[in-house]
């Protein structure tokens, strides 16, 4: 006989689905700050369709895209789900999982019952599957974020496509850590020819003990590259050496960030100018020659883009995938035309480069970098370390219903 409702940390046997579950729900009146916005709710399980998993979640990664549906920009989540037919009173995010599949539908012969599974958190509609790249069909979105049904709650649900193979010598919570963050990076630095990373090539990376630039680092070490990475502190510098960063600089040197002076104000242009050219010197320094960065791995945004574009290589790439520090970015486009380089969107990646970058996890190339395990129970407070910019380097989890051998207690 089936259970309607297990506890946290208890599993149903496998392919036994109960009837309701746990999940951190976000609701539009509670809009606002994480830590006040997720609350602890029992919901029914989703229905799976014909193309459709369901994942008994054992843990779930921690990204900024929910922090951004916790508040409600910059857009409202949930009427974003109405798009895709699902409930649209709710969300529950999580664009990161691990776990084992628990229910599949009738068209899917990729997983079975059982499977030990991660979940990229690319989703799009089964008339995009023929596409070259079906990221660009208008009914991509980002899984957890877009659509419901995310990972922080005891099932979720997902299309088949998503489900890639566990690397088995991870625990529950590293496996759930790194593949939104690093199968975005992927896209980012071999997704864009001729602009992919290749050997001997410097890279720029913001952030670079972040989520992404941890990954970013590796991916660039991986292929031959030499990466270059922007952070904040000392300890955050030793974290990325080890990585196999060439060099770092401290961001915290300079003070030019943000919209530069109008460059007709000739004196506030030279001075912006002069302090530009201060950081690609100390770019110079890391990397231990003088060559600008063929490709800037860019995501901070609004402060660094100018930036970027002044520093890139000639016939180079600033490749960007978010704006944390805003949206307003501006450049001087003489050095874009004149130098011929190129400032290239990207989100998230498809099939073939998801599936690229888990390979790399599960032949033990990539480290996770999980830095800190969180309980089922304190997933707003991780989000809320991630919107005050207090949460330590590398990437963060959170365990559902794996077991709490892994918890990082809280201060």
């Amino acid at each position: 006989m089936t259970t309607d409702l297990y506890e946290i940390g208890d599993l149903p046997q496998p392919g036994e689905v109960p009837r309701r579950m746990y999940a951190q729900v976000i609701r539009p009146e509670r809009f606002g700050d994480p830590d006040k916005a997720f609350e602890v709710e029992v919901i029914d399980v989703p229905e799976v369709g014909p193309d459709e998993v369901l994942v008994s979640v054992m843990a779930a990664g921690i990204n900024y895209n929910n922090v951004w549906a916790a508040r409600g920009v910059p857009i409202d989540v949930c009427k974003n789900h109405a798009r895709y037919g699902e409930p649209s009173d709710f969300h529950i995010g999580g664009s990161d999982a691990s776990g084992v599949v628990a229910r599949i539908g009738s068209n899917v012969t990729t997983v079975s019952v059982g499977d030990h599974v991660v979940v990229h958190s690319g989703q799009w509609d089964r008339e995009a599957d023929d596409l070259p790249d079906p990221m660009l069909h208008d009914s991509f979105r980002i899984w957890g974020y877009e659509s419901n049904w995310g990972s922080f709650a005891q099932f979720c649900k997902v299309q088949a496509h998503q489900c890639l193979p566990k690397a088995p010598q991870l625990t529950w919570e590293e496996a759930a850590a790194p593949t939104l963050v690093g199968a975005t990076a992927y896209r980012m630095l071999r997704g864009w020819p001729p602009n992919v990373v290749g050997e001997g090539d410097p890279v720029l990376v913001w952030g670079g003990a972040g989520g992404l630039g941890s990954m970013a680092i590796q991916i660039v070490r991986e292929f031959g590259g030499r990466p270059v990475a922007v952070v904040s502190s000392e300890d955050k510098a030793e974290f990325c050496r080890k990585l196999g960063a060439v060099g770092v600089i401290n961001r915290r040197d300079f003070d030019h960030w943000g919209m530069p002076p109008h460059w007709q104000d000739t004196e506030a242009y030279g001075g912006w100018l002069s302090k530009a050219k201060a950081f690609g010197k100390a770019f110079w320094d890391a990397l231990g020659e003088k060559r600008a960065p063929r490709i800037v791995f860019e995501h901070p945004g609004e402060e660094t883009v100018p930036t970027s574009i002044f520093m890139c290589d000639t016939a180079g790439m600033v490749v960007i995938c978010a704006g944390t520090t805003g949206y307003n970015a501006v450049s001087d486009l003489r050095y874009l035309w004149m130098r011929q380089k190129r400032l290239q969107g990207s989100h998230f990646a498809n099939d073939e480069q998801s599936a690229a970058f888990n390979r790399m996890v599960v032949e033990g190339r990539i480290d996770p970098c999980l830095s800190r395990t969180f309980s089922f129970e304190d997933i707003p407070t991780a989000h809320q370390l991630m919107y005050e910019n207090a949460h330590p380097e590398g990437n963060m989890g959170a365990l559902v219903s794996a077991p709490r051998e892994g918890l990082t207690d809280l201060p």
